[in-house]
């Protein structure tokens, strides 16, 4: 099973993020995938995303996790950022 630590770090690393959080939400899906893991809340801010619309980032997100979709992770709920964004709007303290 993936942790939100994992996650974290991989996709630090795959988007060059200045910010992940990951939050585990499989207790919330109990009965359809949940309750063994593979629901993740994700909050990503990556210089990646600049010039790039919503679905693109998201696109992103997917492929840097790829050999996990499907698998070990059943949803994701995004919340992308470029720096650019977080600077003018700034960033929820928690995802939501």
């Amino acid at each position: 099973m993936l942790t939100p630590d994992y996650l974290r770090q991989h996709l630090m690393e795959k988007l060059q993020a200045l910010h992940v959080q990951v939050e585990d939400e499989s207790h919330l899906h109990i009965g359809h995938g949940g309750g063994t893991g593979g629901h993740y809340r994700v909050q990503v801010v990556s210089p990646s995303f600049v010039g790039k619309t919503t679905l693109q980032r998201h696109r992103l997100v997917y492929a840097a996790l790829a050999e996990h979709m499907g698998r070990s992770i059943h949803a994701l709920a995004l919340q992308t950022y470029s720096p650019e964004e977080v600077s003018a709007q700034g960033i929820p303290e928690q995802i939501s």
